[in-house]
């Protein structure tokens, strides 16, 4: 009779707790019926030219057979039948969100990007022509607008309230099937992803796939917190990973794109990278933090305010720089003219420098390498020092070629755990507990090397091609 008593009530709180963990499931019913009104379809047009070889292929060379057929059955494309030109048709679908009752919409600027037209469709199936009003690819947000009156708008939330681990809603258009509604959690904050500096972007777990792009993600509160712009997938689709664009940020984007069409940005002339464990000992840093220069552009704003390689930003304009990818984001907010001041840390000790904020171009091209070849006479031929490096004092010419005043070329790396550092690298300085000591000779280099305690990690200033690194090698022998 006990055995039975206990059975029941074990059954009864397994009942109790299931009830309870039932009623904490959220309910997305009210949140997306209320908002999807003002999320809309985005189809795109754009006319494609291109070729269509001789009238004999029955492929067009977007056709995947096409390039099967040219490759492995060239008959079918013979010198006398030259190519034709063409016309097609491009499609692309997307979404959006209306911010504004006189029709402004988001959405991302990869999706409206070279379109010759626009079509906005709304959830009550009206259609609208609109017109792109601006677009920056470096955020991947685009402002267009369409000519209605009295639309339903969304309600702006504060991304910076939410929490990890926090219940998020998506809606969009996913291969086309409208007002889709998905959920999940925030899995991460600020995330930085490859080429893409400007943007903390949110990371969820929300379901999103081609056609979400440039949708509304919502919190619990119906408010919108971030534009649904990319995702990580080796497929093509969904798997578990998704990125947001913070709608602070994307708000202050379309409020410069409203005004001028375009955004401007402010830039200090630097090359950064992140600062480890290693590079922080090597600093005299007490943790890992802050912003490493790894070079100043000449002529710049920051190399005008003597801003050096080696330095580790830590604030700029009292905004903290926690990790490299904050800082391109507080300079890119920075009015171009206006005066900023940077807090520093040189040589094992903070210091505050002053500059006035240049203006960010078009995008950069990409820097090429203008390494000369192999070359330098050895002070040692084909001998390697501790590191299992073998190095070269570089002649006038090759300094000349390369850009440098001194450092010493890296000829040969044989030591497989020093993978960080590359054949044709040059080594310009080391760095120890703070103090950087510029690199001229290999018996220097050698001497300085012979300094350092077994077991220790050694850091350097490593340039290679047209960029500049610090490199920390592990346990020197």
């Amino acid at each position: 009779m006990l055995k039975r008593l206990m059975l029941m009530v074990w059954l009864l709180l397994i009942a109790n707790l299931n009830f309870a963990q039932a009623r904490e499931l959220p309910d997305f019913a009210d949140l997306a019926e209320k908002q999807s009104t003002a999320v809309v379809n985005i189809s795109t047009t754009q006319t494609v030219r291109g070729q269509r070889f001789g009238q004999q292929s029955p492929f067009d060379e977007d056709d995947p057979a096409f390039e099967f057929f040219r490759r492995f059955a060239p008959k079918m494309f013979p010198p006398g039948h030259p190519a034709v030109p063409r016309e097609f048709e491009s499609k692309s679908l997307g979404s959006g969100f209306i911010i504004s009752s006189e029709g402004y919409i988001l959405t991302n600027a990869h999706v409206v990007d070279g379109a010759d037209e626009v079509l906005v469709k709304l959830t009550d199936k009206r259609e609208f022509k609109a017109k792109v009003i601006g677009t920056d690819k470096r955020t991947d947000v685009a402002l267009i607008k369409i000519k209605a009156n009295g639309l339903p708008i969304v309600r702006m939330g504060d991304p910076a309230k939410l929490r990890v681990g926090e219940w998020v809603v998506a809606i969009g258009s996913p291969f086309g099937f409208e007002s889709t509604v998905t959920a999940g959690i925030v899995s991460a904050k600020g995330r930085s992803l490859p080429q893409e500096n400007f943007v903390p972007f949110i990371q969820t777990d929300v379901a999103i796939n081609p056609g979400n792009s440039g949708g509304p993600l919502f919190n619990m509160n119906g408010e919108v917190v971030g534009i649904n712009s990319q995702i990580y997938s080796r497929t093509g689709g969904f798997m578990g990973l998704s990125f947001a664009i913070p709608i602070d940020v994307a708000m202050e984007v379309q409020s410069q794109l409203r005004t001028s069409g375009k955004v401007n940005r402010g830039r200090i002339g630097v090359m950064i990278q992140e600062v480890t464990k290693e590079l922080a000992d090597s600093f005299g840093l007490s943790k890992p933090q802050g912003a490493l220069v790894a070079a100043v552009e000449k002529g710049g704003p920051a190399d005008k305010a003597g801003l050096e390689a080696g330095d580790v930003i830590l604030r700029f304009n009292d905004k903290p720089v926690t990790q490299s990818s904050d800082l391109p984001r507080v300079v890119g907010n920075a009015k171009p003219g206006s005066k900023a001041t940077m807090q520093v840390w040189r040589a094992g000790a903070s210091k505050e420098l002053s500059l006035t904020v240049g203006e960010m171009t078009d995008e950069q091209a990409t820097g090429r390498s203008s390494r000369g070849g192999r070359g330098g006479k050895p002070a040692e031929p084909a001998t390697a020092n501790r590191l299992g490096l073998v190095l070269a004092e570089p002649s006038a010419e090759q300094r000349r070629q390369l850009g440098i005043r001194h450092g010493l070329i890296v000829e040969e790396v044989r030591e497989s755990s020093r993978g960080d550092l590359r054949q044709g690298d040059v080594i310009l300085a080391l760095i120890q507990r703070g103090a950087q000591t510029e690199i001229r000779a290999v018996d220097q280099f050698n001497g300085l090397l012979a300094k350092v305690d077994k077991g220790s990690a050694i850091t350097l200033l490593v340039r290679r091609g047209d960029m500049q690194t610090f490199v920390t090698i592990k346990g020197a022998e």
